[in-house]
This record gives C-alpha cells, structure tokens and sequence, in this order.
C-alpha cells in the first residue's frame, strides 16, 4: 500500500479520522452537474464497444472539462484507517500505465489470457481495466483457491499471465511448472520475490500514454468459472457486450444510479457480480465506488460502516443481510443510505419485512449466472412481490421453457430460458471454453437453458423454485458436489460419499457430506474423524467448499445402475422437500396468491 501513498498523481490519499461524522443527506445527494451516464439503445447494438475508452474515457474528458464537479470514482478504505480516493482522470491515467505494462513489459497482445488473483485491493480494478484497453481476456478468481485449484484454471484457460498477492505466490510457483503456456508472474505486494514482476514499481515507471484498441462488441473480454455438478469448473466466456449490456437504458433502471451516488458492493472479487455491481455499474452512471477491504464477513463492522460513511446504496448477499438482522443491533437507521438489493440465493419474507422494520429499507431481490450476468430483478420504483426476483432486464427476453424450448403459460413450472435466437442479447456468454460439448447441453431450441426452475405469473414477475441440478449455494458461493466429493476421495478413510446442501439458520445453505467409511476407520472417533476430513477439503480444494456438516453412513442410496440419489438425501435435511430443487421446490419460494406488495 506505500505505493499508493508515494505515487504523486493520486490527491486523495490519507488517513481517515477516527472519529467521522457523515454528511447530511441532502449535501451527500447533491450532483455538480446535470450529466448523464453515456446511454446505447436496447435494441441497437454497436459494431465496436470498449468500456474503458466509452465510458470512463467519457468520464475522465467531463472532468477534465469541468463538467463533472469532483465526486470520487473509486473510494478504497481498509481496517487499519488507510484511503484512496481516484477520480476517474487518475483511474484513466492509472489503467493506460497498466495497459503498457501488459504490453509492453509482459508482451501480452490481444487475446492472450490473464488470471486475475486478488482481494479487494485498488489494483484489482486497474488490471481489470488494463485487460479491457488492451483486449487482453482476463480470468478473475478468488483467493480461496488452492494450489491444485490455480494450477486446473491456468492449464484449463492456457493463461500466459497471472496477477496475484504474496501469500498466493508460493502455490502459484508449486504448480507453474506443470503450467506450460504460463511465462509471466506479476506480483501486488511491497516486497520482491524472485522470478516474479513487481507490478507497483512498473506502473510507477510505466507511460500514461496509450491507445485503447478499437475492440468489436462481440470480440472476449473475460471468462468466469463456474462450478457444474459433474466434472470440474466450465469456463464461461464473455464478450465486451457483457459491459455494454450496462451501459443500455433498461438496464439503469435496475439501481438507477446517480454521479452523487455512493454504492457499496460487496462481491468477492472473483464472481461475475464483483465485474458488474463493482466496476460496471457504478461507473456507467459516474457514481462512487465504495471498496472495504474487509478480511472477512464481520456485521458489525459492516453496520459500522454504513454508519460511518455516506453510501446511498448497498449490494450484498442474503447472508450478510441475515447475520446483520441476528446480531438484533438496536439502531439500524443508517443516515444516508436510500435503496438495499441482494442476490444469489432467497431471502424469506420475514427476512424481508425484519429489515424493513429496522431500517425504513426494502430490500430488492436480484437474480443472475456466471453465464448471464444481472438477468432479473426489482427495479427501484417497481412493485415488490415478496418471494419473487422481479421482472427481465432487458434486451434479455425471459420466457419459462420446457425441456425442449417451447415457452409455457403463466404460473407453469419450468426452467428459467434466455432467448439467444434470431439474435444474441448483449451480456449473454458467448460459450463454455474448449467445451462444445456442455455449451450444446445449455442451449434449447431459441433459449439459453439456464438449468433453474421458476414461474413467471401474468405481470412479468418470476418466481424461482431452485437449481435443475445439484449446485449448492451457500452465502452466495455456488459450490459443485463433485468438487468436494473428489476431495474427499482423497482422503484414506472416505470409500465414498455424496454431498448435498442442508439447510443453516445464518447462511440459507450449508455442504454436507454423507460418507461410507473404509473398514478400518469405522472404529475410529467420529468427531476427530470429522474434523479431520474438514480439514482436509479445506486444504485440497478452496475452504468455502468444505463439509460444514457431516454423517457416516453404512450405505448411500442408489438408482439401478448405481447412480447415488441425491434426491433421496436432500429430502432427509429438508423434511421432505429437496431444497428447491426441480423434484420438490422449497414452499417459501414458491408463488402464493394474496403475496404482499410493497408499493415505493
């Protein structure tokens, strides 16, 4: 972080005070100007497209014009009371450096892959943006990752870079030799390490002069991995539309920013809702990006914060919203913040009517994939159906669908379908990398298969029921059961297992396994044994994916050709019901007649 307090073009660098009084609402609303976000029609895409030259750029040229007053751009603050604050003329100034760097230094060009490995950190967004100046696809991941999870995604991808922090650095290095398209290793640290670039001493030495290439709309831009129920991680593969798709006027209907807004975000770094709620979004609309750099998921620290600083609005999982609402804080009347939205995975609606209570906040659901981006939700302003995820973002044309694409009628079950027929929407992925095969699986007469099940009654309202899989969504993460049942086979004692999620009061969902014991380990201490194997996922694989739960059985249950019924074991942790998935769809999910609404 000394870098940032040395490098003489940022003025907005210093410690914050201990004590902070908020501004007042109407002075933190206030806008300098009456400028508009740069807008594209939602039906005429344009041959040629580049966020950062289309719309920061944009940005950028009003500031430095005088036309936009000096509202910050991205607003970085961290625990041990450190601050950034970059206009949009330093973060243009800032990711041409980055742009040269890759170039240049790495001798990256256009095409080329770039695993992206970092927390919440300023340079996160300047090698995001980087990639997208020079048309360099980069690959964002969490830094959950193991060594045996790095080493898949960079031989998977064929990256020829990576950009990641020192405690990564030594996985990074066990595996790169197994890595053979991998030639260049930047490193976000303020110390050296031998083999690795310093990534703070070349954008320091860097030029600020750059030519932002002239990339199609249709040409990648990044690829998110996403987890499936058999196999490993698909690589979902996005074009420069996935950006454009925010920058079209339906679409800023959904948060309906302002340049006065301040928006607090607060994705992990390495899921496709970090790209667009903490990078696109914001600054489409020229609001200010708000970044805590918060080790972990701690609700009084996050209350402290909404407290502390001016944010008007606030996009966090359900899960954060739930360990808020149980910690019972006797004052929740945050002063400046005006509009609430979540996503990944149902809130119940005394959830809902709980944080509305305390807050004087609706909270606006938000659905969308690694493969889609935002692909639903309600709008601010709109109606709010509890249990429902809101109406279609366009240009994306939601219909319910049968198995074999034909569109069903109001209030039928079925899965959630994208139409991608005569003409692809914008911020739809273009296909599953190197994989014809599962990208074939997804695609259903005219509709992108989005393998969720949900209704849609007759206003346009969706309702979801659940996965038309096995993926487990806990505090937001989607986990893979074959993924922790691989790293489980690993361990001596596991003859085999099947996992499944299981309900939790704090998290929605939790992994748990159902494991059949070798013989010899059948005598041993089933506590110690548990810990044991969660430990040993936890090192093997990324530990949000571990075993929160765990049970030793004699058997698992079995179809005829010795498939495990995974159904049979949901519907053990669920009473019954198979938490929403397509056999049994969750009651609190489903449509109800008579649901409140709650007009704005």
């Amino acid at each position: 972080m000394q870098w940032l307090m040395r490098f003489r073009i940022l003025r907005g660098i210093h410690k914050s005070f201990h004590i902070f009084h908020p501004a007042p609402r109407q002075v933190c609303r206030q806008s300098s100007s009456g400028l508009r976000a740069p807008r594209w029609s939602d039906h005429d895409t344009p041959e040629e497209f580049n966020f950062a030259s289309s719309v920061l750029d944009y940005w950028a040229q009003m500031e430095k014009e005088g036309k936009r007053g000096s509202e910050t751009a991205l607003w970085w603050v961290n625990g041990q009371g450190d601050e950034v604050k970059w206009s949009f003329r330093e973060i243009s100034d800032l990711t041409r450096r980055t742009a040269n760097v890759f170039t240049q230094a790495c001798g990256l060009q256009q095409g080329d892959h770039l695993a992206l490995i970092l927390p919440r950190v300023p340079e996160w967004w300047l090698v995001t943006v980087g990639c997208i100046r020079t048309g360099i696809v980069f690959i964002p991941g969490t830094t959950q990752l193991t060594a045996k999870d790095i080493m898949y995604r960079l031989q998977a991808s064929k990256a020829k870079a990576i950009v990641t922090i020192d405690t990564l650095a030594p996985m990074v290095d066990s595996v790169a030799s197994e890595c053979p398209t991998l030639r260049t290793k930047l490193l976000v640290s303020d110390h050296n390490r031998e083999g690795w670039l310093d990534f703070r001493s070349l954008i320091r030495s860097a030029s600020p002069n750059h030519t932002c290439i002239k990339s199609k709309t249709w040409d990648p831009m990044v690829i998110f991995f996403t987890s499936g129920t058999t196999g490993l991680p698909k690589m979902a593969k996005h074009s420069h539309g996935l950006a454009l798709k925010s920058c079209l006027s339906s679409s800023r209907k959904v948060f309906q920013l302002k340049t006065s807004d301040i928006l607090w975000c607060m994705s992990d770094p390495g899921w496709i809702l970090a790209l667009v709620g903490c990078l696109l979004e914001p600054w489409t609309a020229g609001s200010t990006l708000f970044v805590h750099h918060l080790a972990q998921l701690d609700p009084k620290a996050i209350v402290q914060v909404l407290f502390k600083y001016p944010i008007t609005q606030f996009l966090a999982a359900p899960g954060v919203f739930r360990m808020i609402l149980q910690e019972r804080f006797a004052n929740l009347r945050f002063p400046t913040l005006e509009h609430c939205c979540t996503g990944g995975e149902a809130l119940l609606p005394e959830e809902h009517e709980q944080w509305r209570r305390h807050t004087g906040l609706l909270l606006h659901e938000l659905y969308g994939q690694s493969e889609t981006g935002m692909t639903c939700g309600v709008f601010r302003g709109m109606n709010i159906k509890l249990g429902s995820m809101g109406k279609a973002i366009s240009p994306f044309d939601i219909q319910i669908i049968d198995d074999k694409g034909n569109i069903l009628p109001p209030n039928a079950e079925g899965n959630i379908g994208i139409r991608m027929k005569p003409i692809r929407p914008p911020g739809l992925f273009m296909y599953y990398e190197n994989n014809p095969k599962e990208t074939a699986k997804v695609e259903c007469g005219d509709f992108y298969n989005t393998g969720d099940r949900a209704t849609m009654d007759a206003e346009g309202y969706l309702w979801f029921l659940g996965r038309d899989d096995d993926i487990i969504n806990a505090s937001g993460y989607r986990i893979g059961p074959a993924e922790v049942e691989n790293a489980l086979a690993e361990h001596p004692a596991v003859a085999e297992s099947a996992v499944v999620s299981s309900p939790d009061p704090k998290r929605g969902e939790v992994v748990k396994a159902f494991i059949v014991l070798n013989p010899e380990f059948l005598s041993h201490d089933k506590d110690q044994l548990t810990k044991d194997l969660q430990q040993h996922v936890k090192s093997v694989t990324a530990p949000y994916k571990y075993p929160r739960k765990v049970e030793f059985v004699l058997k698992l249950p079995k179809t005829t050709t010795g498939k495990i019924k995974r159904s049979d074991l949901r519907k053990k942790e669920f009473g019954g019901m198979s938490s929403g998935k397509k056999t049994e769809p969750t009651p609190r999910l489903r449509q109800i007649s008579g649901v409140p609404q709650f007009p704005q």
